[in-house]
């Protein structure tokens, strides 16, 4: 795409959305000067090799101090160290959560994107991570931190900050606003001789920044290329959703937010070098999927209804709804792809299974899951009521114990079946570090702080986690030695691309199944898990002669032809 047909593109997007606000001479200018950067970055020699979307795609959500500095190594550093003996052979890209100086919520109230934190290491070190790895980093877009030089700026009107930060009037009604969270929305502030409303959409320290100012944008932009130039392709954009604000509206997912997304899909599509626009919509499912666009904003949408619904499933061993709603689910196009996961730095979230599960089943899973450890973050709904927001909990302490199992003794049979389901559907796995190691709930650490999420923000020592690696009967080795075969087996698998076909089958409320089917067709993979404690005996209208389980084990017929399968088991039957 030359020059010319960049500008067009991004003339048109950026008239839909600040007309008739901005002149057509001031928007022509705010083009101009996005083509002017894209051209600079475009200068800069880049030497990693474009990304290349396959089976082989597995991505590693982690913080860039999960593995904790020494005297002699920063954290990503010390990171790097581990990657390159424990879990390269697993991996190729890794999703560093924000690694900016922050003051708050465990890196995503930003104080300076252009900064690495010292405490983690800097941007050679981010750059080396990125000669062997994709390299994933958010764009935390919505909301910047109290204590930033963005902030400060916007309190003397200096730039950069004049004008960054969102403030409305009185007047403005925020009565139909969708709220993530229950703390006071507006802050109500005297500056500039006025009092005016600041918005905060996520925390007290987190002050949203005013994308009707497009210098906001511009910024943002610069910030992308800025990343790209440091080794990252991938680029997280979070609480995208609320990024646009209109009087009287929801202010979430308006058509302004779209466009955006769309102009930095432009602007990724105009440099020489592949960058993958992730999209973080933790949303009612129809909503999170219309941000793929026509093909044109986020090239990967996270799958957020797959967490609960994997968990209420197992938890009470049935499988219609997941089966009910993986039948629904779109098939993806061509290079995009769904994110799948299972657990992150977050909680469970419960607004993608809105419409999905019914209040019962939603509240029969939370008082399962607060007997077995869980904490609860709430939004504010309609005036002064809550709901549950998230569940904040392990995966470990989450699968833990069930009605049908109190005493747990198929606990880590449904740790490693969620996740075999997980790797195998149709996307990309992306797997958190502590999960990977069965990390328990981080007790000592919520205490302390009071923060719900830090019961799943563990950070290790090398020297700790090392040891116990090295201990095969160690907790920690047997989930890492299993779930890095799941891993292991799954690249090497035609039908496992991103892309590849998934059709469901059903095989009673016992059962999740589905099939893989390659891009070209030759291979077909029935991907079967026993979502309960029992034995279940199944059968496949299919000619299995040729099939075999990938995952190693002999596959059990009766005398009528069914499949035997243990509590919990999951088979991948492929043909090839």
């Amino acid at each position: 795409m030359n020059s010319s047909e960049i500008r067009n593109q991004i003339i048109i997007k950026l008239k839909k959305i600040y007309k008739p606000n901005f002149t057509n001479q001031e928007l022509l200018s705010f083009t101009d000067e996005i083509v002017k950067t894209i051209g600079k970055s475009n200068k800069i020699k880049k030497s990693k090799k474009n990304f290349n979307l396959s089976e082989k795609t597995s991505l590693l959500i982690c913080y860039g101090d999960s593995v904790l500095g020494t005297k002699t190594n920063k954290s990503i550093a010390e990171f790097k160290k581990f990657h390159k003996k424990y879990l390269s052979k697993f991996f190729n890209s890794v999703h560093f959560l924000p690694f900016y100086p922050s003051s708050s919520d465990s890196g995503f109230a930003v104080k300076d994107h252009y900064q690495v934190d010292k405490k983690l290491g800097n941007w050679s070190d981010i750059k080396n991570i990125s000669k062997s790895n994709s390299v994933m980093a958010d764009m935390v877009i919505n909301h910047s931190s109290a204590r930033g030089l963005w902030f400060k700026n916007f309190l003397k009107k200096k730039e950069p900050g004049k004008d960054y930060f969102l403030t409305v009037d009185s007047k403005f009604n925020t009565s139909n606003v969708v709220r993530p969270r229950d703390h006071k929305l507006l802050k109500k502030i005297k500056i500039f001789k006025k009092s005016d409303y600041l918005w905060r959409t996520f925390s007290p320290d987190q002050i949203d920044l005013n994308f009707k100012n497009p210098s906001v944008l511009i910024q943002f932009i610069k910030i992308m290329l800025h990343l790209i130039n440091n080794g990252v392709t991938i680029f997280r954009l979070d609480a995208i959703a609320y990024l646009w604000k209109e009087n009287g509206t929801k202010c979430i997912n308006l058509k302004q937010t779209h466009e955006i997304i769309k102009i930095l899909r432009i602007v990724c599509n105009s440099l020489n070098k592949s960058a993958i626009i992730v999209t973080e919509t933790n949303l009612p499912e129809n909503e999170n999927i219309s941000y793929f666009g026509n093909n044109d904003e986020a090239n990967w949408i996270y799958n957020f209804s797959l967490p609960p619904l994997l968990v209420h499933s197992l938890l009470f061993e049935d499988s219609r709804k997941i089966t009910s709603w993986s039948k629904k689910l779109p098939q993806n196009k061509l290079g995009n792809s769904y994110l799948n996961f299972i657990a992150s730095h977050d909680g469970i979230g419960m607004r993608p299974v809105e419409g999905l599960l019914n209040k019962d089943a939603i509240n029969k899973m939370f008082k399962r899951l607060k007997k077995n450890g869980g904490e609860f973050s709430f939004r504010k709904v309609q005036g002064k009521s809550k709901k549950v927001y998230e569940a904040n909990i392990t995966l470990f302490n989450a699968f833990q114990k069930t009605d049908t199992d109190p005493k747990g003794k198929y606990h880590y049979a449904r740790y490693l079946c969620a996740h075999a389901i997980m790797i195998s559907f149709e996307g990309i796995p992306a797997v958190y570090f502590n999960s990977l190691f069965g990390k328990a709930n981080d007790e000592a650490k919520y205490v302390i702080t009071g923060n719900n999420r830090d019961v799943n923000r563990y950070k290790w020592s090398y020297e700790n986690i090392t040891k116990k690696l090295n201990d095969k009967n160690s907790k920690q080795s047997i989930f890492y030695q299993n779930l890095g075969k799941l891993l292991e087996i799954k690249r090497k698998q035609k039908a496992f691309h991103p892309n590849a076909k998934r059709l469901n089958i059903n095989l009673g409320s016992k059962i999740f199944c589905y099939e893989r089917i390659s891009l070209d067709k030759k291979q077909t993979i029935i991907c079967i898990s026993n979502l309960s404690t029992k034995l279940q005996y199944i059968k496949i209208n299919k000619n299995l002669i040729k099939y075999r389980d990938l995952l190693g084990r002999k596959i059990f017929f009766t005398f009528d032809k069914k499949i035997k399968l243990d509590p919990c088991q999951t088979i991948w039957l492929s043909n090839r």
